[in-house]
């Protein structure tokens, strides 16, 4: 055998035992990740995510899938001639916006998901917020907002309830689910809600150990016009404070207030990492280091071994 093809074999099997103490912490804790659209805008992408999801799964990781479907929608809608609006980051959702949002989510995303789930041998099992009652929500009232006056999102949805016990019987019988953020009212009236959201509140209500926001961006960035500006790690007085000082925009809003509402709701870690970085899911997981945001209660509840790992720092 060659030297390098010994080299080959010593650096994975150094990166497995590296992995193992990750490995042996999480075994049969639960994992929310939520993927935006831009994720799935092909096979290739869409099959490396599926493929880490596949090792989460194998190695005793109960994981749960939430995707989004933002991109496409939008470029659905402008094909059909639907006009597509966003306030602070979220849709408005108006009856033909609706149609296309439902096409795409439950039909062309949801669908390449769970084919690229049976080419890699994942038991994956599609569903959105209308199955079983998994979420409650209510159409979203008229809200005022500073800079845009009062706002009428359309059939958005605000999530009451999620029905936990809908999500647990499948983990306990080995599938990972995939869901759709669609929901409805309880008069079967279908919803839009916000893929963080979802995520958010699913995690919570699952006590879950983590969850994982997978974005087009390296993490939350203390200078959003400056990728390098990644912020290793924060807590939520320091997300309040670059919320206070316009530090977050757009698409990072909804994130933010996610990311708050999961850590409210009992969920230990959240972390932000990109999607287009190779493996970046394993890393994060796996690595002390990792590779995005890592956004906790309290920086106090950080280990000093996680602090010194983040070369980045705290948001300042």
């Amino acid at each position: 055998m060659s030297l390098h093809k010994l080299g080959d074999r010593a650096i994975a099997v150094t990166a497995l035992k590296a992995a193992i103490p990750y490995i042996r912490m999480f075994k049969r804790c639960t994992f929310v990740v939520k993927a935006g659209g831009a994720v799935f805008a092909d096979d290739a992408s869409t099959r490396a995510l599926v493929e880490q999801l596949s090792i989460l799964h194998e190695v005793g990781i109960r994981v749960v899938l939430v995707h989004g479907g933002g991109p496409q929608s939008t470029a659905l809608a402008e094909a059909l001639e639907v006009p597509s609006e966003f306030v602070q980051g979220r849709r408005v959702t108006d009856a033909r916006s609706l149609e296309v949002s439902t096409m795409v989510l439950n039909g062309e995303i949801n669908t390449r998901i769970l084919a690229a789930a049976r080419d890699a041998g994942l038991p994956a099992v599609g569903m959105s917020g209308v199955d079983a009652g998994l979420i409650r929500a209510v159409k979203r009232p008229p809200v005022r907002i500073e800079s845009h006056g009062d706002v009428d999102y359309g059939f958005v949805g605000d999530i009451r309830s999620v029905n936990e016990d809908v999500l647990a019987r499948q983990l306990d019988a080995g599938f990972l689910p995939v869901i759709s953020p669609l929901s409805a009212d309880d008069q079967g009236n279908l919803l839009n809600i916000n893929a963080d959201t979802v995520a958010a509140a699913v995690a919570a209500a699952l006590k879950a150990e983590k969850l994982i926001l997978a974005t087009g961006a390296a993490g939350i960035l203390a200078d959003p016009a400056d990728p390098g500006s990644l912020v290793s790690y924060l807590d939520l007085q320091g997300l309040e404070k670059m919320l206070a000082e316009g530090r977050l925009a757009d698409g990072m809003l909804p994130k933010a207030a996610a990311i708050e509402q999961a850590i409210r709701g009992g969920v230990h870690r959240v972390h932000v990492i990109s999607h287009d970085l190779p493996d970046s899911l394993l890393l994060e997981v796996f690595t002390n280091e990792g590779t995005g945001t890592l956004v906790v209660r309290s920086i106090d509840s950080l280990s000093p071994a996680e602090q010194q790992s983040q070369s980045g720092g705290e948001v300042t």
